[in-house]
């Protein structure tokens, strides 16, 4: 096999297109920046970011994404509508009949022409009269808002002959309480069991017809659980537990991983066990919550109702059965991740011989545990301006009156007349442009968090290289402070390689996600190959792209690391031999990756293993700091703040799901210390044992125990 960078880095030209000399100095003389054209890009990206943004902001009403619209198109709770709805939150369909057309199959109306009104409380019929909910005042019923909800929204009495019975018509301005409500997500459920008093008063006063069907349970119950509102309801949550995503998916994690790097500075040895048993614990306690709110043990089961109400209404709701769906796949990830942890105890002695060099270098370079609070600040700027936008994007669109052809008639109070013209219902009209927005939105925000975990990773690798290759003997030229250094050359040159290796990673992940959501559709429409040529092509696209993806990442990691090889190779001393002062870097983010790429193949049997059981432990670590967070975010929404009145959430997948991807980000951020101290030491052990005919002249005394020892290297070889 041909020595593992002797023969690769013959291939590759200086900076300048020649070839260096030995003592030339050409690559510190002629550093300059690279893939400058995609950090032009990534600046117009931030630029359409802020203007998809700005419409998100001017279109969007957050309110939109848990409250209904009433009769004259305005959103409950808007204390900008007219009238003020800021205290009348729930939405009620006043008139049954209409309910009932809706839901009956023979008939095509729609509930969202249904006639519906903003009030404080659900109805419900009187034990011995007839309660009416009635319209808001104006016109020539002299009401304000308080006293019209200090009568319970009832001033039938007050009526003349001729609105009484356009009343008794289900015309309004006022409309009987006959069946039962209950707030189910702040809208008025019909219970199909009409009150027997409130149905005779309504016959004996000449009211017309109301049918009593389980078509008026059912119609309302279809559309509260439609997948558009269910949706909507998840990102609502979002933004309703941000206090839960600031302390679980901000602080929380900071602290933990904190804590986390200080016990492998100075508990090196135990760490790797620790970190499994830990990862157990935090894995089952994460799938026991989810059987808890999926009501399978205990009875703290999510409800779909909102406040106290009758012990005998029962409302199914699909948050459940999601919830459900997240239990079965929480515990079969549970069975898989213990039975993998259990599998690699044989080789933890090898992850905590790995981990000692990283906690070699955290100690002599101190400021690299300091440091991940610097893109962690910018991260979490940015998080915060990013979520804003993105309620009001979900929320966007034009709230317009539909277009019906039903008979439908109700009485104008400011018209003073029946009007048959305005009756039909109002809906948010969204059009594809904020479809295209929300999806570019989403990428954004990924392609940014990439780009900042890339930009830490470069740093970093870029310190702990300094670190390195300062063992041989002391130069002048290593600045005093490494991470300062490393941040002023990232900054100055490889920026723009920065935003071309996360672009990539981005994009080869927003392509597998749209596959796979292509796929999970195809495979409920039976759309699926039939044939087993068409099923091999199906599953082989699946994997080829999995298996790419995972690769971009793991080259661009070290892709990240050479980016700063030539800075490295200028700070050496003069009499190293000719390899050294071969320019093979301080090429762009391509010429990188295709370096690191062939590094890592020459030297996969000395750093494979090694690389791997590392990874795996610090993987588990973030999973740690994850999960802690998840579990606590499972803790905060389980108060009563989240449980009741306007602040409850329909249900805590979303929000333990982003405190669960922050946690990953925050760890991610502070464990790449680790990470990438052992990534860029072990290629530069490789690199200098090349240059040197085996023998590494810059290696730390315990990296050369540990991957010189030929005892040692047959045991993680085997």
């Amino acid at each position: 096999m041909r020595g593992p960078l002797g023969a690769v880095i013959g291939k590759y030209p200086s900076s300048d297109g020649g070839v260096a000399e030995k003592g030339d100095g050409i690559i510190k003389h002629n550093r300059k920046c690279r893939d400058v054209v995609f950090l032009v890009i990534f600046i117009a990206f931030w630029v359409a970011m802020i203007v998809n943004s700005s419409f998100g902001f001017n279109q969007g009403n957050p309110l939109r994404l848990t409250y209904g619209l009433d009769y004259k198109g305005n959103v409950c709770g808007d204390r900008h509508a007219d009238p003020d709805l800021r205290e009348l939150e729930l939405r009620y369909w006043v008139n049954p009949n209409q309910v009932y057309e809706s839901g009956s199959k023979d008939n095509q109306a729609k509930l969202s022409n249904a006639r519906t009104i903003c009030l404080m409380d659900c109805p419900i019929p009187s034990e011995d009269s007839l309660n009416w909910v009635c319209d808001y005042p104006e016109g020539e019923v002299r009401l304000s808002i308080d006293d019209w909800i200090d009568r319970n929204y009832d001033y039938f009495a007050d009526l003349t002959p001729d609105l009484r019975n356009t009343s008794l018509q289900l015309q309004g301005p006022c409309y009987p309480v006959i069946f039962p409500s209950v707030n189910v997500y702040w809208s008025c459920q019909l219970i199909a069991r009409a009150s027997n008093v409130s149905l005779r008063h309504w016959r004996e006063m000449g009211g017309v017809n109301i049918v009593e069907d389980i078509a008026v349970d059912k119609s309302i119950h279809g559309l509260i659980n439609s997948r558009s509102l269910v949706l909507k309801r998840y990102v609502a949550d979002v933004g309703k537990s941000w206090g839960v995503l600031i302390v679980c998916g901000g602080i929380l994690p900071v602290f933990l991983s904190v804590i986390w790097l200080l016990m492998i500075r100075h508990f090196v040895a135990a760490m790797p066990w620790i970190t499994v048993v830990l990862f157990n614990g935090l894995i089952v306690s994460v799938t026991m919550f989810y059987y808890l709110k999926a009501g399978w043990i205990g009875n703290d089961s999510i409800s779909p109702i909102i406040g106290e109400h009758d012990p005998y209404y029962h409302v199914s709701a699909r948050e459940i059965s999601h919830l459900h769906a997240a239990a079965v796949i929480m515990t079969a990830v549970m069975i898989i991740s213990v039975l993998s942890s259990i599998a690699i105890v044989r080789r933890i002695l090898m992850a905590a011989s790995v981990l000692k060099v990283a906690a070699k270098v955290i100690g002599e370079v101190q400021a690299l545990i300091i440091f991940p609070i610097i893109p962690y600040a910018i991260l979490a700027i940015f998080y915060i301006f990013w979520f804003s936008a993105a309620l009001h994007l979900f929320s966007s669109g034009r709230v317009v009156q539909n277009d019906c052809n039903s008979n439908c008639c109700a009485y104008d109070l400011k018209l003073k007349r029946v009007s048959c013209d305005r009756c039909c219902g109002y809906s948010i009209q969204y059009t594809s442009h904020i479809a295209a927005a929300i999806f570019f939105h989403l990428f954004g925000g990924y392609w940014a968090t990439q780009f900042f975990v890339a930009s830490s990773a470069t740093v970093i690798a870029g310190s702990v290289a300094t670190y390195y290759w300062a063992r041989g003997g002391t130069s002048l030229e290593i600045s005093f402070l490494p991470v300062l250094s490393s941040m002023k050359r990232l900054l100055r040159y490889s920026i723009g390689s920065v935003a071309l290796g996360s672009l990539i990673v981005s994009f080869i992940e927003s392509i597998r996600f749209i596959l796979e959501a292509l796929r999970r559709k195809l495979k409920v429409t039976n759309s699926a190959p039939e044939s087993w040529f068409g099923r091999m092509a199906y599953n082989s696209s699946r994997c080829l792209l999995r298996c790419v993806g995972w690769t971009i990442k793991s080259v661009n990691r070290n892709a990240y690391i050479l980016i700063y090889s030539d800075y490295l190779n200028s700070i050496r001393n003069d009499g190293v031999c000719d390899a050294l002062q071969i320019a093979i870097t301080g090429k762009g983010f391509f010429k990188s990756s295709e370096i690191a790429t062939d590094l890592i193949i020459s030297n996969i049997l000395r750093i494979g293993k090694v690389n791997v059981i590392g990874d795996v432990i610090l993987f588990l670590g973030k999973l740690c700091v994850s999960l802690a967070s998840a579990l606590f975010a499972f803790l905060m929404l389980d108060t009563h703040k989240y449980n009741i009145g306007h602040n409850k959430i329909s249900s805590p997948i979303f929000p333990v799901l982003v405190c669960w991807f922050l946690g990953y980000v925050v760890a991610t951020l502070f464990f790449a210390v680790v990470e990438m101290s052992i990534d860029t030491i072990i290629l530069s052990f490789c690199q200098d044992s090349e240059e040197h005919q085996g023998t590494a002249q810059y290696a730390p005394p315990l990296l050369l125990e540990t991957l010189n020892d030929q005892t040692e290297m047959q045991r993680l070889t085997q």
